[in-house]
């Protein structure tokens, strides 16, 4: 969920806008979310939207960098998690007010699942949402959007100075011990430390952050160190490959794709260990490969994917990416508090009017999005031209006095 500035990539807002059209579809409920989810394999549309909003953020900031200097950077990246940090706080009242007032009167199962630390505790529950340590269902992802802004300064500065390799590596190896569980243990032991009452681990957040953090770290390095050679950066100098790499990715994603669709979502059905291989929340290290092979293809076969019809559908949610992820969540939380979770008795039509009035609600969203947005720069350009023309014809009475 990388700021805009600057010109806009329009492939990879398109992308973007295509990750943020399979995460509603899972979100929602009806009767689509489970085969649509992880359509390319075992990756989910979470996976490609993180790595990829790191790819806007290293784009964006760091053309901020070059053009405005490091504090310049610094603070764009600060106004953007406040600005983040405001939705979800806006989406904890919605969900602790409405969503609970109303699933608690209809004694909606899917609501009164979803909220049950806020019932058992709910000033602390609140108190801690606040902090970001209490993060329900559906409102645990823009909390690691929130933390991986306030990490980028420090991490794109570091490696402008001082080369990403180490980043790297340390990013690596972070991912490495969330196999491992480290991040339940550091939690832990400052939940021992702490003079405020931790939420138990469970009510955390699905996504282990220490696991999750490589995929930004990534994105960010691409998006950071790409030679563009026009001021879109529509036309950057696409990275390039080697034959066997190329062939190998083909195969493992090849291999993904028809083991999930022919297996299930499951890929070692009910055997818990081995589905750790493959494991979301911590990304398993099965799961890492499968992604980076789908990155390799997507990096490698990018200027023929840029020839295909542009969907303008896709690149205006893209372009609007936190309105309307905010917007999904909304949408999804009302769908359960008046419908309940996925149903195989409930009517088709209903089911396709949820999910194409849903779709329409997003475009509209971005839509609204991208003429305030447009006003505002618009404003903002009018002011810096008045402030301009003054700035001249002051000194020009100065020269003349």
């Amino acid at each position: 969920m990388g700021g805009a500035a600057g010109g806009r990539a329009w492939h990879i807002d398109a992308l973007r806008g295509l990750m943020l059209v399979l995460m509603t579809a899972t979100h929602l409920p009806t009767r689509f979310a489970s085969p649509l989810g992880q359509p390319f394999g075992y990756v989910s549309a979470a996976e490609g939207f993180v790595l990829l909003s790191g790819f806007m953020a290293g784009r964006v900031y760091m053309q901020r960098h070059e053009k405005h200097g490091a504090d310049e950077m610094r603070s764009a990246f600060l106004k953007r998690a406040l600005k983040i940090y405001a939705w979800q706080v806006a989406l904890l009242l919605f969900l602790f007010s409405f969503i609970a007032l109303i699933g608690s009167a209809k004694q909606e199962d899917a609501i009164v699942n979803l909220l049950t630390y806020y019932w058992q505790q709910p000033v602390t529950a609140f108190v801690n949402g606040l902090f970001l340590l209490y993060n329900p269902p559906l409102l645990d992802i823009l909390p690691m959007y929130i933390l991986f802004m306030l990490i980028s300064a420090p991490l794109m500065l570091h490696g402008v100075r001082n080369g990403w390799a180490p980043i790297l590596a340390a990013s690596i190896a972070l991912w490495l011990a969330a196999q491992f569980d480290v991040g339940s243990w550091v939690y832990h032991w400052l939940a021992a430390q702490a003079s405020i009452k931790f939420p138990p681990i469970g009510e955390t957040g699905s996504f282990s952050i220490a696991a999750w953090q490589l995929l930004w770290v990534l994105g960010l390095w691409m998006g950071a160190t790409t030679i563009a050679t026009s001021e879109t950066d529509e036309e950057a100098t696409p990275r390039r490959f080697p034959t066997w790499m190329v062939l190998t990715a083909l195969v493992v994603a090849l291999v993904g794709f028809v083991w999930r669709h022919a297996l299930g979502q499951a890929a070692f059905g009910g055997d818990a260990t081995l589905n750790l291989l493959f494991d979301k929340w911590k990304l398993g290290p099965l799961r890492v490969i499968n992604l980076l092979a789908l990155v390799v293809l997507v990096i490698h076969y990018g200027p023929v994917l840029r020839r295909l019809p542009r969907s303008h559908f896709l690149e205006a949610l893209g372009a609007a990416s936190l309105a309307v992820f905010v917007s999904h969540l909304v949408i999804a939380l009302l769908a359960l508090t008046y419908l309940g979770p996925p149903s195989p008795g409930r009517p088709l039509w209903l089911d396709l009017a949820l999910f194409f009035g849903t779709y329409a609600i997003l475009y509209f969203v971005a839509w609204i999005t991208q003429q305030v947005e447009r006003s505002s720069a618009s404003a903002r350009d009018r002011m810096r031209s008045w402030a301009a023309q003054g700035s001249r014809a002051l000194i020009s009475r100065r020269h003349k006095a």
